[in-house]
């Protein structure tokens, strides 16, 4: 059994095991769909290596009063972050008014409720992961973006906050324009969150030019 597949089965029991509604309890025991699987597989556990605060199947309720579930919850705190796979099967193209009309409703009422969204087609997953898993550790960063070494100065902090923020490397210039310093200052910040390790370079060999997160699970603070 590889590594996914024991932690995988692990939290998927533990799921079921610790669950006390038993509309979400049944739906779980029937297994997670095939999309889902392929997300935490490809794009969710390559990223961040475990499945903490990750939760699936989770019930919310809708304007109707009735029950609906997305495909997984991320819960860090008291933060509210909603994943769904989103298929490309005959049904996904072939949407009548009603179901988009509904699936529309059901997103604003999600964002409504404090929740941050964030819909993953099938085909990104499987064409695309590798694009995937910074997407997450982007979504990831919205709910720890304000938790940063103590240690770091008020620039050196927003510049990582900022990073957390991109979906790809940031270039100094960017950095020097979001922070409103200059290109040497900048290239000092840079520089000492290289050595910290909290960047690394992502292009360029004698001059940087650019720079990425370096993403640590065990880094992420504990709630």
């Amino acid at each position: 059994m590889s590594q996914f597949e024991d932690k995988f089965t692990k939290w998927h029991q533990d799921n079921i095991s610790n669950e006390k509604n038993h509309r979400r309890r049944e739906i779980l025991q029937k297994g997670l769909g095939h999309g889902t699987i392929e997300f935490l597989r490809s794009v969710w556990f390559p990223a961040v290596g475990n499945f903490d605060h990750l939760y699936p199947e989770w019930e919310v309720r809708d304007f109707n009063n009735g029950y609906r579930y997305l495909d997984l919850a991320y819960m860090p705190g008291e933060a509210k972050g909603g994943i769904e796979i989103q298929g490309y099967g005959p049904h996904a193209r072939d949407l009548d008014v009603r179901r988009f009309k509904d699936l529309c409703w059901r997103h604003s009422l999600l964002a409504l409720d404090g929740w941050t969204f964030l819909p993953i087609a099938y085909l990104s997953i499987r064409d695309e992961p590798k694009r995937c898993q910074q997407l997450i550790l982007s979504f990831i960063g919205k709910f720890i973006s304000t938790d940063v070494p103590s240690q770091l100065s008020w620039l050196e902090a927003e510049a990582v906050r900022f990073a957390r923020r991109m979906l790809r490397p940031v270039t100094p210039i960017e950095f020097a324009n979001h922070l409103r310093i200059s290109d040497r200052h900048t290239r000092r910040i840079l520089y000492k969150l290289v050595d910290l390790q909290i960047l690394a370079i992502a292009g360029g060999k004698q001059r940087a030019r650019s720079y990425k997160l370096v993403f640590s699970p065990q880094k992420l603070p504990q709630y």
